[in-house]
């Protein structure tokens, strides 16, 4: 009874062993077939994380390696399409990113948000299809639109976009906002040439040259042959080197030639006003001193129509108008000037000259009225005296008597003052001898009688009517 016990025994003991066994082995095929099911999920979400990352830090070309290789491992991995259509539609790569989209929707059709995207590629791929025939045809602010409110809104990343904007901002003048552009799209990508360039086009239309300089041969150091750069580069070399030799020969009295040397400068590039306005007023000073008052208030004008707030092409305007005779001209650019500089000496020097040259341009011209130069002898000036106070005689003038009487008191004036040395070389001077109690002018000198010297004036036979018979010398 005891061996049937102990028999029994060792036969359940082995069935328990085999049973146990072949639930081990079911459980370890279970893990097995289980395990690529619980490795793809998790890895999946790995995945999609990591490209998440990877967009928020702009790193862009990571996330597409990542989500390439996992479609190539797992073509049925749907949502991979997807993340990878955004990321090519964000970096405006509109027809790869078209393809990607419609493969998800293929497999997932009717993705309400996945089709959504698509229509705001094809509005970001439109618009920025607008903006550049736009920029081409010159319609700058309407391109700057769709760039901003459309393209850039879908498409955050677009590096053409951002470029084209920055072209668009020089072309709009605005310098600063093009700077503060092309500094975000360097931060990202230091070595990208055509940021370099548009970025040292903007620091050169501000005239900032050395920082413009740095731009382009930082340019040129990634890619020592690119066209645009060494254009750039060149050019901005040359106009410096030019506008250096008109300064030098101003300097050294050489004018005719700096006159030369600025006019070639200038033409170098008529679009880069801030510097075309010096170069403009270092040829209004050159003009100034050969003497050439018309040329002179041309070149500062073109100063003071780029920046109006220009105090020394005012001055030299004034100079120039003083030099063509327009004295109200003169008068009005040196006030001006004076009022934005009050306490420049310069000025008020200048002011006061222009001032006394008005104020003597509107004294009578006596060598004018009696048709004498400022040379002419005394005794020539009697003679031109004697023959005009005979021809407007009014005893000889009955027809036009009152014409002829106001004619003949300015001119017995004009020989008051030239036929006396004295006041001759007072009047020449500038001085203002009306101001001197010397009775000239309205109510004063009257070769009628009623003041100044008298003059009597014989005439052969008098005259008829006798009226005026009486003057004689």
């Amino acid at each position: 009874m005891g061996l049937k016990l102990r028999s029994f025994g060792l036969v359940e003991w082995r069935g328990l062993i085999y049973a146990g066994f072949i639930l081990s082995f079911v459980f370890c095929c279970q893990l097995v077939l289980l395990q690529p099911l619980v490795a793809v999920a998790a890895g999946d979400a790995a995945l999609f994380e990591r490209v998440s990352q990877s967009v928020k830090v702009k790193k862009y070309s990571e996330a597409l390696n990542d989500l390439n290789a996992a479609i190539e491992a797992d073509p049925s991995l749907s949502e991979a399409y997807w993340r990878r259509a955004s990321i090519l539609r964000q970096l405006c790569r509109y027809e790869e990113s078209e393809k990607s989209y419609k493969k998800f929707l293929e497999m997932k059709p009717g993705n309400s948000a996945a089709e959504k995207e698509l229509s705001q590629l094809y509005q970001a791929q439109n618009a920025l299809n607008s903006a550049n025939n736009l920029f081409e045809s010159g319609d700058f602010t309407k391109a700057l639109e769709y760039i901003d409110k459309v393209v850039l809104v879908f498409s955050p990343a677009c590096s053409k976009a951002k470029l084209l904007k920055v072209r668009l901002l020089i072309s709009e003048k605005d310098y600063s906002e093009a700077i503060s552009e092309t500094g975000y799209i360097l931060k990202e990508d230091e070595n990208n040439l055509e940021a370099l360039l548009l970025r040292g086009r903007a620091y050169y239309y501000l005239a900032d040259h050395d920082i413009a300089t740095r731009h382009y041969q930082k340019g040129l150091r990634l890619d020592p042959e690119h066209g645009e750069l060494k254009k750039a580069y060149f050019g901005l070399k040359n106009l410096l080197k030019k506008t250096k030799s008109a300064e030098d020969n101003a300097g050294k009295g050489k004018l005719r030639l700096s006159v030369e040397e600025y006019k070639a400068a200038l033409a170098m590039d008529p679009n880069h006003t801030a510097h075309n306005l010096h170069l403009h007023l270092g040829l209004c000073k050159v003009y100034v001193k050969l003497g050439r008052g018309k040329d002179a208030v041309t070149s500062c004008t073109d100063v003071l129509d780029i920046d109006e707030e220009q105090t020394e092409a005012l001055v030299q305007r004034g100079e120039a108008k003083l030099l063509v005779e327009d004295w109200d001209g003169a008068v009005a650019d040196l006030k001006a000037a004076a009022e934005k500089s009050p306490q420049d000496m310069n000025i008020r020097e200048a002011l006061s000259r222009a001032e006394r040259s008005l104020k003597l341009s509107q004294r009578k011209d006596w060598y004018k009225i009696l048709g004498v130069s400022k040379t002419t002898s005394i005794s020539e000036i009697k003679k031109a005296y004697k023959k005009l106070a005979l021809l407007w005689h009014p005893d000889k003038n009955v027809e036009n008597r009152e014409e002829a009487e106001a004619k003949f008191r300015e001119i017995a004036a004009a020989y008051e003052v030239l036929g006396d040395e004295e006041k001759r070389t007072r009047f020449d001077r500038g001085e203002d001898i009306e101001d001197n109690g010397m009775g000239m002018g309205e109510g004063g000198f009257n070769p009628f009688g009623g003041g100044g010297q008298q003059y009597t004036y014989h005439f052969e036979g008098g005259f008829p009517g006798g009226g005026f018979g009486g003057f004689h010398f």
